[in-house]
């Protein structure tokens, strides 16, 4: 499970949508959600949405990060050439938002919703293993964080029927039934949609039906074939302040090609500490062991392969991180961890021999670039798996220590560390 930011535009989609039963001007509000991009072209754009020149709008960028109000990047009740002037100003500037500095890229524009600031409504939702948490404030806005201790909570266990729990709210009369309404049929998208993470701040209201202001959401990514329909070619892009690179970006296309799981993110492009590991929960240990160990700084990259993927899927994996250790020497030397637990599916023999045949390509590197490779592996053929890597060990010129799962799956990290 991989826990996913997407954006606002893709969440009030998805939200109009699937509560457009309940709160019919959910339907009209699906349609006016316009996305702008670098590429995007005003007139293209007036002409797939001519409601722009029509209402006042709110524009904001949607790059998954909050506090927009408080950072001054939100354009509140302007009309067209006010609205398209301010995302001007500021496409492809760069933006500090906290501590981080990222370029802007993209901007949701809707219509705008005139409010009281009395009427300014919180509500959160987030899964943990048992259940899922319901967060609910009368104080919501850019200071609800000051207003915490009126926020109020409730547990829904997860095998609850979704959006059948019922809450006290502290709101008008006349605002009682559209607001649980609202909240319980948040709860079933967020379960249906396999969302981990559901935050509007604020809600209002317009005439009787509730109207999402600003909206935070992540999403359990392994929910892609079962939600499918709901997601509808949902993406995920990159926090703020981070580009992907060229590898990592080639790795991305290498997993959305296969049915295997084939992830890469660079951390330290000139660390010395380089891990190749099967397995997403392994993954996190060996990250976790060399961090533990004071090593952190050192540590190159997070990542993992696993769902039994092809002998060239591996190669290709293997060549990228090779590729990667190989550019910049380091006076210490490099080490590279071949890591995993006892894999369930995951032919080992068959993925080694992926890994195998980018080391023996890059030979001559490994050996100018001083590496030490530390294996440790259990599953189906590993046995085979090993002997082919310790055979390796006795023509690739570079030391390789191989052991089976009578090793602790992290004692390579200390090992190698100590090298």
């Amino acid at each position: 499970m991989a826990q996913r930011g997407i954006r606002e535009y893709d969440g009030k989609r998805m939200l109009f949508t699937a509560l457009s039963e309940r709160f019919p001007s959910f339907e009209d509000r699906a349609r006016k959600l316009a996305l702008v991009t670098p590429e995007t072209k005003e007139s293209e754009l007036l002409a797939e949405h001519p409601w722009l020149k029509k209402e006042k709008l709110v524009v904001k960028p949607d790059q998954l990060f909050g506090k927009r109000g408080k950072h001054g990047l939100v354009c509140l009740n302007a009309d067209w050439k006010a609205a398209w002037a301010w995302i001007r100003a500021r496409m492809q500037k760069s933006a500090t938002v906290g501590k981080t500095e990222g370029t802007l890229t993209h901007f949701l524009i809707e219509p705008f919703t005139p409010h009281a600031d009395d009427e300014e409504y919180y509500v959160a939702f987030k899964a943990e293993k048992e259940h899922d948490v319901v967060y609910f404030s009368t104080k919501g806005g850019i200071y609800v964080e000051e207003h915490w201790d009126k926020v109020l909570e409730t547990r829904v266990p997860v095998l609850e029927e979704p959006g059948s729990f019922t809450m006290k709210l502290p709101v008008a009369a006349k605002r009682q039934e559209a607001t649980l309404e609202l909240l319980r049929g948040l709860h079933r998208l967020f379960a249906e949609g396999h969302f981990t993470y559901l935050e509007i701040n604020p809600f209002t209201f317009a005439g009787d039906e509730p109207v999402p202001l600003d909206l935070v959401a992540k999403v359990d990514d392994t929910g892609a074939f079962e939600c499918r329909k709901l997601w509808a070619g949902l993406e995920f892009p990159a926090a703020f302040g981070s580009s992907s690179r060229p590898e990592e970006a080639f790795i991305k296309s290498l997993d959305e090609k296969s049915g295997s799981s084939l992830k890469l993110t660079i951390l330290n492009p000139e660390g010395r500490v380089w891990l190749m590991v099967a397995g997403g929960g392994a993954s996190v240990i060996y990250t976790d062991t060399v961090c533990d160990l004071g090593a952190s700084k050192a540590l190159a990259n997070y990542g993992e392969y696993s769902g039994n993927p092809t002998t060239d899927e591996t190669c290709h994996y293997a060549r990228t991180i090779l590729d990667l250790m190989t550019r910049k020497k380091d006076a210490k030397g490099k080490v590279l961890l071949i890591g995993g637990g006892i894999a369930n599916f995951t032919d080992v023999a068959k993925t080694f021999t992926g890994i195998i045949k980018a080391l023996e390509e890059y030979k001559a590197k490994l050996v100018e670039h001083k590496v030490r490779i530390y294996v440790r592996r259990g599953g189906p053929n590993y046995k085979e798996g090993l002997e082919r890597m310790r055979r390796l060990g006795t023509t690739l010129g570079v030391p390789i220590e191989v052991y089976g799962p009578e090793t602790h799956m992290t004692k390579i990290v200390s090992m190698a560390l100590k090298g």
